[in-house]
């Protein structure tokens, strides 16, 4: 198997795959402040109405690092999958925004036919 293989699935299996071991629960956690300028900005887009765009940026970004943590933490584990992936997001503080990835670690292999 390639050792970049790696996948990631909000399911509890893995059709066409066998798990060979159960590695345990992993997670990827980033937390973020917003800036002075960003929140005036939202204000004022907020009094219109529409997307925020710098907020949508911040979230995003803020995912994608918390998976490649989760990733990264599951690999250390010796796994090549993550299952039932979720994501958490909450407020801390007013000014920060705080996002987990987490999932079982796991190592698979393809089913033979």
């Amino acid at each position: 198997m390639d050792d970049n293989f790696f996948i990631i699935t909000t399911t509890n299996d893995l059709p066409g795959y066998e798990i060979d071991e159960v590695l345990g629960e992993v997670f990827g956690v980033m937390t973020r402040s917003r800036n002075l300028v960003s929140n005036m900005g939202a204000g004022f887009k907020s009094i219109v109405g529409g997307e925020i765009g710098a907020y949508t940026k911040l979230v995003s970004d803020s995912r994608t690092q918390a998976v490649e943590r989760m990733k990264q933490a599951a690999v250390d584990k010796g796994a090549n999958a993550v299952l039932m992936f979720r994501f958490d997001t909450s407020e801390i503080g007013g000014t920060m925004n705080e996002v987990a990835a987490y999932g079982t670690a796991v190592r698979v292999h393809p089913k033979k036919s």
